[in-house]
């Protein structure tokens, strides 16, 4: 069966496109020109050079295709540099369904995120738009909602490096958010971290499983609170950091000014995001898969020893 996949460069990405080949199926992918390299198995896809906006080009990628997979995502916007989520979280996945829809593709995989909504930050609004499109439009659809991804990203993006590199190798306490004035709520927010291997499974053991079909698989593991997840980062590159209440509001008032600067650690939406928490129970669906889920430990995390500590 061939594949046709939407953001197969990234963290998660590559873990989808080596677990595909793994399973034997036949990857296209849709690379921008100079990306190649960050595609771990590029010599294994058929690789189609281009943009998410060009409609013909999504043709190419989807030509023979039998399922489909979006995956493009990011987490912060940079309006200035046309980043934004609009464009690629709705506008492309839209460009993809509306063309699947018109070339009878029936079987459709979406990554969206745990706690979308339509009323959220502008990351979950337009992750929540786009599934909504998918619904209405494709027969067989499969959306895939993960909190916190975690895992050796080979250089690439991923939670607890970053985490680590722009908060908890600085020579002082890590942040603990709190809202409003309540102090001692600080760092109580929690989330539910998965491991990318055990997401990357789930996207390819479902494309031929119909229980997966019409259905939304939210993915997490064990919740930790924030202040618990900072621990057990720190532990896993032999460090011991403490933690210090930090108000929301005031580091929100310094991303309002500075977030469209990359070397700025953190967006408004991520603050409020964290903040909501991001958990969920997935024990049945990693049952049903036959998956036995990859604890969130300072054993797992050995990946962050490597560079700077």
């Amino acid at each position: 069966m061939k594949v046709a996949i939407f953001g197969g460069t990234g963290f998660v990405g590559n873990y989808i496109v080596s677990e595909l080949i793994k399973n034997n199926y036949s990857v296209t992918a849709l690379v921008r020109k100079g990306s190649e390299n960050k595609l771990d198995d590029a010599d294994k896809c058929d690789i189609i050079h281009g943009d998410i906006e060009d409609a013909d080009v999504v043709e190419q990628v989807l030509k023979e295709a039998e399922t489909v997979i979006y995956n493009i995502g990011i987490i912060r916007e940079f309006k200035s540099q046309g980043v934004t989520y609009d464009k690629l979280h709705y506008e492309g996945a839209k460009l993809v369904i509306d063309l699947c829809k018109k070339h009878h593709i029936d079987r459709f995989i979406m990554m969206s995120a745990n706690g979308v909504k339509s009323n959220g930050t502008g990351y979950q609004r337009t992750k929540y738009d786009a599934d909504v499109h998918l619904k209405n439009n494709i027969k067989n659809w499969t959306i895939i909602r993960p909190s916190l991804v975690f895992g050796d990203s080979n250089g690439k993006k991923e939670f607890c490096s970053e985490l680590k590199k722009d908060m908890l190798s600085l020579p002082f306490p890590a942040p603990s958010f709190f809202s409003g004035v309540n102090i001692f709520s600080a760092g109580k927010f929690r989330m539910s971290p998965v491991h990318v291997k055990d997401v990357a499974k789930i996207f390819a053991d479902c494309i031929e499983n119909n229980h997966s079909f019409k259905k939304v698989y939210e993915l997490g593991g064990k919740s930790f609170t924030w202040n618990e997840i900072i621990s057990i980062i720190s532990k896993a590159y032999n460090k011991r950091k403490f933690t210090v209440p930090a108000p929301a509001m005031g580091v929100y008032m310094m991303a309002l000014l500075l977030d469209r600067f990359s070397w700025f650690p953190i967006s408004r939406d991520q603050i409020i995001m964290l903040l909501e928490g991001n958990t969920c129970e997935s024990a049945q669906i990693f049952k049903r898969y036959n998956i036995k889920p990859i604890a969130f430990k300072s054993e797992n995390l050995s990946y962050l020893l490597n560079g700077k500590k």
